[in-house]
């Protein structure tokens, strides 16, 4: 037997694994490193987060991404070129957090990666009858664990995909195994880039869960935030946006795309919800003039309305009194965004960190429970509803 395989099948049969799961979403603010310790798997998956990190994306990385990301036409040379150079930096950024965690890597089992998305293109949005639902992240997984001397876990998107699905939220899966509880009603809500959510009945029967896309989370709030204040992120507390009004108009025009008339689930991404699409829509509504601080309270207004609208859409007659919703992501830092949906959306309001699970590291988390699922699991089903594929993920590297 191959030693890489026989590792693989020994670490299949420990009764814990060290994953790290890494995470760098649409917002490109830098790569989230957690460090778990996890038992079991499916419904029974239990996991202790040991150590997490943020390794910021220089203002350099940023920009190299930027030129392929969510871009239909790019320079093909440049994204075959970061598809190596990601892997190699995100190899880096592990093992600068073993090094401050004093960990080495022969205590750390597996590393399962996401990537970095640069094109999200379901069906739903290129609309080519010829063609499948597609997405792809790069930072190859092969030059991690060559360069880490971990297994790794990477490219999971790609069977969600080939099994039916669009490729997303992925969430669904570590939701279920490590958030649901029997006798109560939960909505794990994370605001992003592109805002999401995963509903975990009480009943905790697999085949009446829900997960779907909303629409735009932060994504247009850092887009134009950015636009106008270089020198700027995010609206941190809503700074900005808390000075405007918002305008009924360019909101009405903003919420008419065909995206949020398209029945659930569904998944989008920041090649729909981008710069081009807000000015679109003033030039429609004829707001092109409004302040920036009107602007940014409209496009915070939207991004709680259409998560609201969702939500009350796969609640339908159930009383939301009845529902707890636990926010994770960027967006639960966000005040104006989070009161607005407290205003729409009559439930009890958590973060994951009163789960356990802080909230900015629950996405990496939940990579790590992926890789915990393909190597030691994979027997749930979540029955033949479209979106949620009873697949195990991710594609295996060895170190040699």
């Amino acid at each position: 037997m191959n030693k890489n395989v026989q590792k693989l099948y020994q670490l299949a049969g420990k009764s814990s694994r060290k994953i790290i799961g890494l995470m760098s979403g649409t917002s490109m603010d830098g790569l989230d490193v957690a460090l778990c310790e996890i038992t079991g798997s499916g419904e029974n998956t239990a996991v202790t987060l040991l150590n997490f990190e943020t390794a910021d994306y220089s203002d350099a990385v940023k920009t190299e991404i930027r030129k392929v990301f969510a871009k239909k036409t790019i320079d093909f040379q440049h994204l075959a070129l970061l598809n190596e150079w990601i892997g190699l930096l995100h190899a880096e950024m592990i093992l600068d957090c073993l090094k401050k965690w004093n960990i080495t890597s022969e205590e750390v089992d597996l590393v399962a990666s996401h990537g970095q998305t640069v094109m999200h293109a379901p069906k739903i949005l290129h609309q080519q009858e010829m063609f499948p639902n597609a997405t792809l992240q790069i930072g190859d997984g092969d030059h991690i664990a060559v360069k880490t001397n971990i297994i790794t876990l990477s490219d999971f998107r790609q069977k969600h995909i080939a099994a039916g699905g669009e490729g997303a939220p992925l969430a669904v899966y570590g939701d279920y195994y490590i958030f649901g509880k029997k006798g109560e009603n939960r909505i794990m809500l994370n605001m992003g880039g592109i805002a999401n959510f995963t509903f975990l009945p009480a009943s905790m029967n697999p085949e009446e869960v829900f997960v779907t896309d909303t629409g735009t989370g932060n994504t247009l709030i850092d887009a134009f935030t950015r636009f106008y204040f270089p020198e700027m992120a995010y609206d941190k507390d809503a700074n900005i946006a808390k000075q405007g009004i918002v305008n009924a108009r360019l909101l009405e025009i903003l919420k008419a795309d065909d995206f949020f008339f398209s029945p659930f689930p569904k998944t989008t991404g920041p090649e729909l919800f981008s710069i081009d699409y807000v000015k679109n829509a003033q030039v429609i509504s004829r707001t092109e003039n409004i302040s920036v601080n009107d602007l940014l309270a409209t496009l915070t207004r939207f991004s709680a309305e259409t998560i609201s609208e969702a939500i009350h859409w796969a609640v339908g007659s159930q009383s939301l009194a009845n529902f707890n919703i636990y926010l994770s992501g960027g967006g639960m830092h966000n005040p104006l965004l989070v009161q607005w949906l407290k205003e729409l959306i009559p439930a009890n309001f958590f973060k994951t960190d009163d789960l356990g699970i802080s909230g900015d590291a629950k996405e990496a988390v939940l990579f790590a429970i992926l890789a915990n699922e393909t190597v030691a699991g994979g027997e749930s089903d979540f029955g033949t509803r479209k979106g949620i594929p009873s697949v195990s993920m991710g594609k295996i590297s060895f170190p040699n």
